[in-house]
């Protein structure tokens, strides 16, 4: 199939770029580099500079290529700046992707796999989370994935745009060649491994005084390939016109202690650790039900374990000691 990946030179977006060009797709990625790196973007992927609030490039990249199905990660993602900076997140995950799926409906494009989050369920009433629990986001970040998921659901309904949205959890680990680089760095793991690369930073955990075991916040960490995988049998599996919600997560949540202890196990290091403020809109726990996705689209964690996740981001972290090493903004001509 000919693919458009927005994001396509993000965390996930260019692990999944990456899947699909293994699995001899046409990939078509387009990412305007605000948070991206163009060295995630591997060989086989034809990639274009560009903004999804510039719809007209959009659709020509779209016709040109012959676009088939899209997968959406491009989005704006970190919980605390969404606290501060809401208007910006409506505007980049909820705005930029409306302005997406009129291009889609103008092509005739059918087919979408959208990168959702386990942020639209908020405090959880139950674990593990199933997809029915109720959605009540903590974060404006959560808001504008749920803002997104309900718009497709209409579109759905009033133009036949197949889509599925993937809830994924705490997205780890790495492959051999892509990892996880952000700036700034707000993820549990990269920060611990970057502590474990330069001990005297040290780490400091956000809230030691949740209502959990040992009373820092318990997540449920997947790894970044399994949600590529999850991603392309979603793409795979539009037989019928239909929209759904999956959870894509290991189903058993570690605390943040917990992680220390693994990557201190893995590294062979020990951490310099200090206990902060809770950082606003972190949820106690969040651990999902993956049991529909395993059942409707054949998907199972293959990579998820924890020492997994944090043996492949430490290897990858040891390669790339500085993460990607530039940002180059270079493009093809349309």
């Amino acid at each position: 199939m000919n693919i458009l990946v927005t994001g396509s030179a993000g965390y996930v977006g260019s692990v999944c770029a990456a899947e699909l060009v293994n699995q001899k797709h046409r990939v078509i990625g387009y990412d305007n580099l605000s948070a991206g790196h163009r060295e995630a973007l591997v060989r086989g992927v034809k990639f274009i500079q560009g903004d999804l609030a510039d719809t007209r490039r959009l659709k020509r990249v779209c016709k040109r290529n012959r676009i088939e199905g899209v997968m959406h990660f491009a989005a704006t993602t970190l919980v605390a700046e969404s606290m501060s900076n809401p208007h910006l997140f409506y505007q980049n995950n909820v705005t930029a992707t409306i302005a997406l799926l009129e291009v889609l409906l103008e092509c005739k494009i059918r087919r979408m796999v959208f990168s959702s989050s386990a942020a639209v369920y908020g405090d959880p009433q139950r674990t593990p989370i199933r997809e029915e629990h109720p959605t009540l986001p903590v974060n404006p970040y959560g808001e504008s994935k749920l803002a997104v998921e309900r718009a497709l659901a209409w579109y759905h309904r009033a133009y036949g745009l197949n889509c599925v949205a993937l809830r994924y959890f705490n997205a780890a680990g790495a492959t051999d060649r892509l990892g996880e680089d952000h700036r700034p760095e707000t993820h549990l793991l990269p920060r611990l491994l970057e502590a474990a690369m330069n001990p005297d930073k040290g780490f400091s955990i956000y809230g030691e005084d949740y209502p959990t075991p040992d009373g820092t916040c318990v997540r449920d960490f997947i790894h970044v390939r399994d949600i590529a995988h999850a991603h392309i049998l979603a793409l795979q599996f539009f037989t019928n016109v239909y929209f759904r919600t999956y959870n894509v997560g290991h189903g058993k949540g570690y605390s943040v202690r917990e992680v220390i202890k693994t990557v201190e196990e893995v590294t062979g290091r020990r951490l310099a650790i200090s206990v902060g403020p809770r950082r606003p809109g972190d949820p106690a726990v969040l651990v999902a039900s993956p049991r529909k996705i395993c059942r409707e689209l054949t998907w199972y964690p293959r990579w998820s374990d924890l020492k997994t996740i944090v043996t492949s981001a430490w290897a990858w972290k040891l390669r790339h000691p500085c993460g990607y090493a530039s940002r180059l903004n270079n493009q093809y001509s349309l």
